[in-house]
């Protein structure tokens, strides 16, 4: 795979504030999800319901943000000289690390069988929601390298005696994949959309095929005793591919807008997309009808829209205007987003575990609970601008960096070995201080 050399060398700081806003708002939809006689448009509509709400357009932009991300990360990764082997371990370890926090946290929630569990369901699901953080946070290097070691293979064997501890409501032994849930569906979606995007070396085209391919497989897993339903191999690949092509979505409108030479006024290619995106929902909703729970392709279609138009005015008021200054409020979930999403769940089963009752009933149906809701994120907000200042940060930072113009292909081998040092150099000095957040992912 070769480096792009049109991607941007500056931080994009649209594609940040998109992250920022999106994860403030699933924290406020996640708390209000547990507060009484809220409107229905403030909740995930039914499956059966045919609409959408801003509730179920939150996971469609966290994905639609990854596939953004990509481009960058892998193109940071080969100018820093990084080896196929390293992208690789790098990749690997971040998907699986998603799946694995994610059907945890799924079994905490139900399917278990409290009776049998030589400890508590909540403090179980306080271990299995608090474990992630020593495990996976970016350690400074000057951290001890043995208190990091106690911290991250302790996690682990925490993680460990947790799933033969979880005793299921069927009375089986440890726990299964329910569903993926959040987390592990991001894991899933971003490893199936990052092995397609190195195997075509980031071609527009080829991603473009990709997307259609994903909403086609998306379609047919739909339709009742088609061969891809009736095959089981066949519905789970399909099943992934409604995310993937939210991911695929999020990549191409990112190389349309950054993987190119000159750039115009209007991104008449991106307008398009929008276009063609909100088509096929439209032509597809008489099918499948919109559906957040079911998965159609009508809800990844119009939250692709979406999510292509929202981004296109954040990035002409911030990249082009250059009024950024308001975005700094939500710039604390931006850098950390993995564990501002992992924290409230810690909280929730520590008051759980200690009976701890924090809120008073008042504040948790109606009016009163929206506000809590809005104000329990603005507080989040400033905890991880907290954390984030004491370098506690879950590893899922990438670094964004532009390409060297010249033909590397055309250097002899000796010149090619001085280029590779050069760049090193390069991105030691110069790119490291630019962090660029990925979960992205």
């Amino acid at each position: 795979m070769k480096i792009k050399e049109n991607l941007f060398n500056q931080r994009i700081i649209s594609i940040d504030a998109l992250r920022g806003i999106t994860i403030f708002v699933m924290i406020f939809v996640n708390e209000l999800a547990s507060i009484q006689n809220v409107p229905q448009w403030m909740k995930h509509m039914p499956a059966d319901a045919d609409a959408m709400t801003f509730v179920d357009l939150v996971f469609p932009a966290f994905l639609f943000i990854v596939g953004m991300s990509i481009p960058f990360a892998f193109n940071a990764r080969l100018i820093k000289g990084d080896s196929p082997k390293t992208i690789w371990t790098h990749t690997l370890k971040r998907a699986i690390a998603l799946i694995i926090i994610g059907v945890f946290m799924v079994n905490a929630e139900y399917g278990y069988d409290a009776a049998k569990m030589i400890i508590t369901p909540a403090f179980w699901g306080l271990l299995a929601y608090s474990m992630p953080i020593p495990i996976w946070n970016k350690y400074p290097k000057d951290f001890p390298l043995w208190l990091k070691n106690v911290l991250q293979y302790g996690g682990i064997l925490v993680l460990i005696a947790l799933y033969f501890i979880y005793v299921q409501d069927t009375g089986d032994r440890g726990m299964t994949p329910k569903w993926w849930g959040i987390l592990g569906l991001i894991g899933w979606a971003y490893l199936f959309t990052v092995i397609y995007y190195w195997l075509v070396s980031g071609n527009l085209w080829a991603m473009i095929a990709f997307l259609v391919f994903a909403v086609v497989m998306n379609s047919l897993n739909l339709i009742e005793n088609s061969f891809v339903q009736n095959t089981s191999w066949l519905s789970f690949i399909a099943g992934h591919l409604t995310h993937v092509s939210l991911t695929s979505a999020g990549i191409i409108i990112s190389l349309l807008f950054f993987d190119r030479k000159i750039s115009s006024k209007i991104n008449w290619p991106v307008i398009g997309f929008i276009v063609l995106f909100t088509v096929t929902a439209v032509l597809l909703r008489p099918y499948f009808g919109i559906s957040k729970i079911k998965g159609t392709p009508s809800w990844t279609m119009f939250s692709a829209a979406i999510c292509t138009a929202l981004f296109y005015f954040l990035y002409w008021l911030m990249e082009v205007k250059k009024q950024t200054k308001w975005s700094e409020f939500f710039m604390p979930a931006a850098a950390n987003p993995l564990l501002i999403y992992i924290l409230p769940g810690v909280i929730y089963y520590f008051c759980k575990t200690f009976n701890l009752h924090i809120i008073p009933g008042y504040f948790r149906e109606g009016i009163p609970g929206i506000l809590w809701s809005l104000l329990f994120s603005i507080i989040m907000l400033f905890v991880m601008k907290i954390l984030n200042k004491y370098k506690i940060q879950l590893a899922s930072l990438r670094f964004q960096v532009s390409s060297f113009r010249f033909q590397v292909d055309e250097l002899n081998r000796k010149e090619r070995k001085a280029i590779r040092k050069v760049r090193k150099v390069f991105y030691k000095k110069l790119c490291e201080p630019c962090v660029y957040n990925e979960w992205d992912i």
